[in-house]
């Protein structure tokens, strides 16, 4: 199973946000991590903008969007960024987009969260030739696109933050993959990864040629009451979000703090195995203890878990 790091928003506390997001990235990419993936909040500065500072400033290193919302960017022009970004990154770029959630698109964009697999669907239809690059040529209730690109870069892998057995399905077909957040082992090895490869299948698609990457909050500590406490505190909101409360549900957890991985270093290499033992191809870690120790510890463990397992 590979290990790579989930960023999610920029510290907006100093003068320059990008530039330290750009340190941050070169400061894990030299502790050996490959692969970061980075959220694009609805308050928070354009990613595409800030990764394709970051990827001229900070080689030998993949990126990807965890996740870009697509109804707020039509898809001609999220395929240009997306194509400006693997051109500038000469091929590091990994596209992650996703639906976001009912309290965002309609009570902030003014935009119907509703039909959510049309939607995607649509979108998919429009935006998969032009990543390949060819013309697209959709018409759609939502989303209609007819024309070319003229950016000569490799295609970035495209992936779908994909939770319900129908978003599954669509991505297993269509996609290199779905991007996981809040789901525990059970229900990644009883619902996510199964619905996903035999969707792969049914497509005519090798199993393999779709991958699971899960994220979860993770503290290696001493303290785990503390850490557990942190978490409730810090990700209370996704336990209230319905896509995620249904996958907290699935597993039994009460809330988000049940789902972070929390504890030494033996506890938590279990937790991970545990992960691998699932199915999942790439466990991509959210980081969260307010201590600098804690988090270096546990990014330590992270490096010595990579690819093993």
């Amino acid at each position: 199973m590979d290990i790579s790091l989930s960023i999610v928003g920029m510290n907006s506390a100093g003068p320059s946000p990008v530039d330290a997001l750009v340190r941050n990235i070169a400061k894990l990419r030299d502790e050996g991590f490959r692969r970061l993936w980075l959220a694009q909040l609805p308050y928070d500065a354009d990613l595409p903008i800030a990764l394709a500072i970051a990827f001229r400033e900070v080689d030998g290193i993949e990126l990807g969007s965890a996740v870009i919302p697509i109804q707020v960017q039509h898809p001609m022009q999220l395929a240009q960024r997306a194509l400006t970004l693997s051109l500038v990154s000469g091929g590091r770029f990994k596209l992650g987009i996703g639906m976001s959630h009912r309290l965002v698109t309609e009570g902030m964009w003014g935009v119907s969260w509703d039909r959510a697999l049309g939607q995607m669907r649509e979108y998919l239809d429009a935006l998969q030739p032009l990543l390949a690059g060819q013309p697209a040529d959709a018409t759609g209730e939502f989303w209609t696109a007819r024309g070319a690109l003229q950016i000569s870069a490799p295609e970035p892998e495209l992936y779908i933050a994909a939770l319900g057995p129908q978003m599954l399905r669509l991505t297993g077909r269509r996609t290199a993959g779905t991007l996981t957040w809040m789901t525990g082992p059970k229900t990644l090895a009883g619902h996510v990864v199964p619905t996903l490869r035999a969707a792969a299948a049914e497509a005519g698609r090798p199993e393999s040629s779709v991958r699971v990457a899960a994220a979860l909050p993770i503290s290696v500590t001493d303290d785990v009451e503390g850490a557990r406490k942190q978490a409730a505190q810090e990700f209370a909101v996704y336990g209230t979000l319905p896509s995620y409360r249904a996958m907290l549900d699935r597993e039994g957890y009460a809330g988000p703090e049940d789902a972070a991985i929390i504890g030494d270093e033996e506890t938590v290499s279990q937790r991970l195995d545990e992960l691998s033992a699932a199915g999942v191809d790439e466990f991509t870690a959210s980081v969260f203890d307010n201590s600098p120790e804690v988090r270096a510890r546990t990014r330590a463990l992270l490096l010595e878990k990579d690819g093993k397992g």
